[in-house]
């Protein structure tokens, strides 16, 4: 059933759970077991702390810097696209890496030409060897785990696994620079969304020119005093549209409250249609300091503030005011920046031009302001709203949080002070008290599919081993491998291990596999370390095809491979690293 896909993976594991009670080999209480196994918990909060990432934008920022970075050369992009995600796949589910970066590497490859396919497969393969990298990376290095200290023997260490999972990804960086020839390059068609996005409307408004940055210095009289001070009424037209405090990850922006106290490298974001001599002006008066704004500028703070346009409702109270007598910026908390009347854009004589019915604004402020409106249609109706109010983070403002919960929960594994389980559900609850996550959201982030298909094989491995199966199967290895060195029994294990990820899913490959190769290790009298590594590290290898692993899956559809791609590139380079795993395991992990 599981090399059908008939009926659904977890389906067979409840099936299985479901079943083995009648054999009488298990107990009810011995099937439903695994719910309570501290592995199954610790991939649920792995769930949570990863969701934590995505919704505080760390994993964003790093698509971003990542963009940044590499320009449009083809073969750097394909080595910082690796290095980082398997930087990031290490502290987090795999699959949720993969997910994160597949829109990365699109708009990568709709900025620079590159044919998404040329990514897609070296993303893929980064994701799968950073399960590789450390203990808590991936589901089937913490069933291995599992059964190790199910034996009776202590359990690995947090980084046991990079000394084998560096090499390997250094490998993989290597084989996939010069193995993207192999894949097509047809470059992704331009996006036909008809909804604007901030850049156009930039660009459109020309608020490039308009919108000027100027940041409160010591010797300001601002300073420690509140925003109504800030007088403007000798410069008609000029509104603050935020407030900017702190820098990079700690940035804020704030809405601009008449009684917000302004203090010193506060940066306040002004709309204004005058000249820069007016600019200056403002500047010589309350001593702040003007700081260059791009358009790129602009859109950078889109997690933040946004733009719309609005038409005015037939049932509307604005007809026949001026937008400077009608007071938006005070009752909606936002700011009127243009006007439109049919195909007719209005200049800096906007703000004195009576409105009429069916006229369309353009409203800049916070993106929460811009949504109060949706439910106001009396007055405004919204019209049309840039893209990337769809790529809004919900805790955008808790990017340092979300890490220190993270390095926190890392340094706790590490120092092995606490079980890792406990660790984890400490990092859970930070994020939950820090707001980077809430409940809802985390209950959403926690794959069910994965846990439930664990939770149903975990008794399917113990009635194995209750009656018999696992020692077969050990006996049945260890005959195939008599009169062979220890180099040919693990290199045949790795690759059975590898040749049923083909067909079923590696986390229950894991499972099955495990306490096999530990059965194996006993029979043999060697060690069980290196025969649960080298089941780990196969299970990994799910290169070669896109049924191995839920992360081959993701990246069919957006680089448009077959069956055939996966062949091509994922046999070759499993085999290299059952290669690389049959050295390195005996050498670091002696028999």
């Amino acid at each position: 059933m599981f090399a059908i896909n008939r009926p659904r993976l977890d389906a067979v594991a409840l099936m299985t759970l479901v079943a083995l009670p009648f054999t009488g080999v298990l107990t009810m209480g011995e099937a439903l077991a695994g719910f309570s196994d501290p592995n199954i918990v610790l991939i649920a909060a792995l769930f949570v702390l990863g969701e934590g990432l995505v919704r505080t934008g760390v994993a964003q920022r790093v698509g971003d810097w990542l963009i940044a970075r590499a320009g449009k050369n083809e073969l750097r992009l394909i080595v910082l696209l690796m290095m980082v995600v398997g930087a990031l796949g290490a502290t987090m589910s795999s699959t949720a890496v993969t997910a994160i970066f597949i829109p990365v590497a699109l708009r990568i490859s709709q900025s620079t030409g590159i044919g998404p396919g040329r990514l897609m497969m070296p993303l893929s393969v980064a994701a799968l060897i950073s399960g590789m990298m450390t203990l808590v990376a991936t589901a089937p290095n913490l069933i291995v785990n599992g059964e190790l200290e199910r034996h009776g023997v202590e359990g690995f260490r947090f980084f046991s696994f990079t000394p084998f999972g560096l090499p390997i990804l250094l490998l993989g960086i290597l084989y996939m620079s010069v193995t993207r020839r192999w894949l097509q390059d047809t470059a992704t068609p331009a996006s036909s969304s008809s909804r604007p996005n901030l850049a156009a409307w930039i660009d459109e408004y020309k608020l490039a020119d308009r919108e000027h940055r100027l940041r409160i210095t010591a010797q300001s009289p601002l300073a420690g005093r509140p925003l109504e001070e800030f007088d403007l009424k000798g410069w008609p037209g000029a509104n603050i549209v935020a407030l900017e405090r702190g820098r990079r990850l700690t940035r804020e922006v704030m809405q601009p409250l008449a009684k917000a106290e302004l203090k010193v490298d506060d940066v306040m974001l002004i709309d204004y249609a005058g000249s820069n001599s007016d600019i200056r002006s403002i500047c010589e008066r309350f001593a702040l300091e003007e700081i260059s704004l791009r358009g790129a500028d602009f859109a950078d703070r889109s997690q933040e503030i946004g733009l719309a346009q609005v038409v005015v409702a037939a049932t509307s109270d604005l007809a026949g005011q001026t937008i400077a007598d009608a007071q938006l910026s005070t009752r909606f908390n936002l700011t009127v920046i243009g006007l439109r009347r049919g195909m007719v854009a209005y200049g800096r004589e906007f703000l004195h031009e009576p409105l009429a019915i069916g006229d369309t604004l353009l409203l800049i402020g916070p993106w929460r302001e811009l949504d109060k409106l949706r439910s106001d249609g009396s007055t405004l109706v919204i019209l049309n709203m840039t893209v990337e109010r769809d790529e809004v983070l919900p805790a955008h403002d808790k990017a340092v949080h979300a890490l220190a919960c993270l390095a926190l929960v890392v340094g706790l594994m590490v120092s092995g002070v606490i079980p890792n389980v406990q660790a984890a559900l400490i990092g859970c609850l930070l994020m939950g008290v820090l707001r980077c996550i809430d409940f809802n959201s985390a209950y959403r982030s926690i794959d069910w599919k994965t846990i439930v298909l664990i939770v149903g094989m975990l008794p399917f491995s113990i009635a194995l081993e209750r009656t018999g199966g696992v020692e077969l199967a050990a006996d049945g290895l260890r005959a195939l491998t008599t009169g062979t060195g220890p180099h040919v029994v693990l290199g045949t294990l790795f690759a059975i291990t590898a040749l049923l990820g083909m067909f079923i899913s590696n986390t229950a490959t894991a499972v099955l596999m495990a306490p096999v190769a530990l059965a194996l290790a006993q029979e043999l009298g060697a060690s069980p370390y290196p025969f649960a590594m080298i089941v780990a590290l196969a299970a990994s290898t799910a290169f070669m095809t896109p049924v191995s692993s839920p992360v081959n899956a993701l990246v069919v559809g957006p680089g448009h491979y077959t069956f055939g791609d996966f062949v091509r590139i994922g046999v070759p380079f499993s085999l290299i690293v059952l290669i690389v795993s049959v050295v390195l395991v005996p050498w670091l992990l002696p028999l």
